[in-house]
């Protein structure tokens, strides 16, 4: 089971910026697939980027130009480098990372950490 712990969150002003990070409770370097998601009130839990193991990274529109996924496996860490951000922002941020068992019957494991609030003020 691993433990995922995220840090980094607060309230800033739009255009602003602030770094998540999320910690692995052991080495992420077999962990195939990491994201970040966030949820705003009301709404739905959506992806916003994903990195694999091998630093393949995925970007939602939205944040395109504005955000940066990465993973250190030294540090078993994956950050969210954030930066212009805008009210639409608002939502609590949470960290995933997926383990594949098996690429034939794709079975997996899905880790959440407990989320961490953003806030971006106008």
């Amino acid at each position: 089971q691993v433990q995922l712990v995220e840090s980094g969150g607060g309230l800033v002003q739009a255009g602003g910026s602030l770094r998540l990070s999320c910690a692995a409770s052991e080495s992420i370097s077999s962990i195939n697939d990491m994201g970040w998601y966030r949820q705003a009130p009301g709404k739905q839990r959506d992806l916003v980027a994903s990195v694999t193991n091998i630093g393949t990274t995925y970007y939602v529109d939205s944040v395109k130009g504005r955000f940066t996924i990465s993973r250190d496996s030294a540090k078993n860490t994956m950050y969210l480098q954030m930066n212009n951000l805008k009210p639409a922002d608002t939502a609590v941020y949470y960290c995933n990372a997926k383990r594949i068992w098996s690429t034939i019957t794709g079975y997996s494991s899905n880790y959440w950490g407990q989320g961490t609030q953003v806030t971006v003020s106008s």
